[in-house]
């Protein structure tokens, strides 16, 4: 920095030189600084004024417009509502078939059950209905309890636990590798063990399954269980069961009721409808 001699006395500088060359100038900030500066602070004092802002003693300062942020939700709940109001009482008096076949309260009902389904069932269902590991996939054509849509809303009301039993006192290790590899490729009903170990009971005569009882379909490809070596899987299934509290090694598969004070019966209705459309419905 320079001496107290100001080296360009006519000029209007602190008499501060760096680098030789490099002065700092005493000019007033140009016009358009100054607006942009007491522009600012008015703002802020107007704001202040108008939306709640300064603290007090046991309180804060509400503000002229009395604004809050649970009045504006409030507010935007409520024209949400009157929108959704013509809609929400016709579905209150109808039939899940009767809203699907109605094709302005489906796709009303399409994007309104979309938070229904993220909260309730996306858990175990994937946002899409794809399935997350070990649960059932909700966008095929495979349902164990039927997929009209009448019977989608009977599971979400009740609720489904179906039951396998474990046949590892009736079926041998061998008899068990011989079903499951019949299983997998898709020819079950043909291998003799079928009939023999009573599989047809349950399964059909056509390996297809049957919707009261919830069994599965053998012939399709399509598992719950999946698994990188399918036939293991399917044979710790045969062996172990579905829900067979007799065996620790059971397969788990309990589809939880939300029926009565989980849902109400028009939100259920809305999924029914909404799980239908998803691609696999019958």
């Amino acid at each position: 920095m320079s001496d107290d001699k100001n080296p360009f006395p006519g000029e209007n500088n602190t008499g501060h030189v760096w680098d030789d060359n490099l002065r700092e100038l005493l000019n007033d900030p140009p016009t358009w600084w100054r607006i942009g500066f007491h522009a600012s602070w008015i703002f802020v004092l107007v704001y202040t004024l108008l939306y709640p802002s300064w603290p007090l003693i046991n309180t804060h300062f509400k503000g002229i417009m009395g604004w809050t942020s649970l009045g504006e939700y409030k507010q935007d709940l409520k024209a949400i509502e009157e929108v959704r109001a013509p809609y929400e009482t016709k579905l209150a008096s109808m039939t899940a078939a009767e809203i699907l076949a109605d094709e302005s309260l489906s796709s009303y009902v399409v994007r309104s059950a979309k938070v229904l389904f993220g909260d309730n069932c996306s858990a175990c269902h994937g946002a899409g209905g794809q399935g997350n590991p070990s649960y059932p996939v909700l966008a095929d054509d495979d349902w164990l309890y039927g997929g009209s849509v009448t019977d989608i809303q009977t599971t979400i009301t009740m609720g489904r636990k179906g039951m396998m039993p474990a046949h590892k006192a009736m079926v041998s290790e061998a008899e068990a590798d011989k079903l499951s590899a019949s299983i997998v490729a898709g020819n079950v009903v043909t291998e003799p063990l079928y009939m023999e170990k009573g599989c047809v009971g349950c399964h059909g005569v056509d390996g297809k399954g049957m919707a009261p009882l919830g069994s599965a379909n053998l012939t399709d490809g399509i598992y719950r269980f999946a698994a990188a070596d399918q036939t293991y899987s399917v044979k710790h299934t045969i062996m172990h069961g579905v829900n067979d509290a007799s065996d620790t090694n059971t397969r788990d598969a309990v589809m939880p009721a939300f029926g009565g004070t989980k849902l109400s019966e028009t939100d259920i209705k809305k999924l029914a409808v909404y799980v239908h459309k998803l691609g696999g419905g019958q």
